[in-house]
């Protein structure tokens, strides 16, 4: 009998004390990161130049797809052209319009980072100033599941559960 108290004050407890959802703190609004890439099925040409206009006319920040760079690699033509379009995309307002380049780049969730080659997001943005490198903390994307792992009928089961062991205690 003592194990069924102690049990339904356990549950009890979790539903009363559970966590608060990180989406409610952002009015429900579940964010995460974004960066813009060029698209897997985008031909070499295209991607050449929509880079050559995004580095010139577009003024993204290309110096770390130089030479020396952190992110050169002249035999990547995908991998440079994204790292250029990333930076368009994130200094032009994060739309998908600033994230389009003739069709050839598309939005993606991935972090596509590696190695020293750390791409910003869409989260290290502030007032059109990127600040520091992104997918660097558990919090880089944050798919709170909160509100499923709290559905009503799990309650309603849950509070269920706990008046039959109070009606077996009785």
């Amino acid at each position: 009998m003592f194990k069924d108290l102690t049990f339904a004050a356990l549950i009890l407890s979790l539903i009363l004390l559970r966590p608060p959802c990180s989406g409610a703190q952002t009015g429900g609004i579940v964010q995460t990161e974004l960066w813009c890439v060029a698209k897997n099925n985008a031909k070499d040409a295209e991607l050449q130049g929509a880079l050559d206009w995004v580095c010139g006319q577009g003024r993204a920040n290309c110096g770390p797809i130089q030479q020396g760079g952190p992110c050169y690699d002249p035999s990547d033509i995908q991998k440079t052209a994204s790292y250029a379009f990333n930076d368009y995309f994130l200094k032009n307002g994060m739309t998908d319009d600033a994230c389009d380049f003739s069709n050839t780049a598309a939005l993606t969730s991935l972090d596509p980072s590696n190695g020293d080659c750390k791409f910003p997001s869409s989260k290290t943005v502030s007032n059109a100033t990127i600040s520091g490198a992104a997918g660097m903390s558990p919090e880089s994307a944050d798919f709170s599941g909160c509100d499923d792992i709290f559905h009503p009928l799990l309650l309603l089961l849950i509070t269920g559960h706990f008046v039959l062991v109070i009606l077996q205690i009785i």
